[in-house]
């Protein structure tokens, strides 16, 4: 078996240096000299790309607020993290706002604020625990341990 490998890496290297023909000398071109012409060129090409990206960057901000199909009805107001992959989050529907478990599998509305229960959602959200969404997630989460 050794000599099998031996004799055909021997025809690997030596087979295709059989075909080369001897003496024969491959002109080589001239090497050209970068020019302050091409920098020019390159620089200006190099502007044009970024502000083309800039543009577009520009484009997706502006375009990313405007509201598709009735999406301003519909909007996330605040989300408490329970969990490596489970959330609470408050949403808001016209005048009602929902709380509504997220897990990775389902997606679960754990209660409806109507009225008066809703939460203001203009005033800046209060770092403390006792903030009005954890309050009321704490609530509702008694509620559906005592029924």
């Amino acid at each position: 078996m050794p000599e099998k490998i031996m004799v055909a890496w021997l025809m690997f290297w030596w087979f295709p240096a059989s075909f080369a023909a001897p003496g024969v000398d491959i002109p080589k071109q001239a090497v050209r000299t970068i020019s302050s012409g091409d920098m020019l060129h390159w620089g200006v090409g190099l502007l044009i790309v970024l502000a083309v990206f800039f543009f577009c960057v520009w484009g997706m901000r502006k375009l990313s607020g405007i509201a598709v199909n009735g999406a301003e009805k519909m909007r996330i107001v605040g989300g408490l993290s329970l969990g490596m992959r489970e959330k609470v989050i408050l949403l808001q529907v016209g005048k009602k706002q929902l709380i509504l478990g997220v897990t990775p599998g389902r997606i679960d509305a754990l209660h409806v604020l109507e009225g008066e229960d809703c939460l203001n959602s203009n005033e800046p959200p209060s770092i403390g625990k006792d903030s009005g969404f954890a309050a009321i997630v704490a609530q509702a989460m008694k509620g559906r341990s005592d029924g």
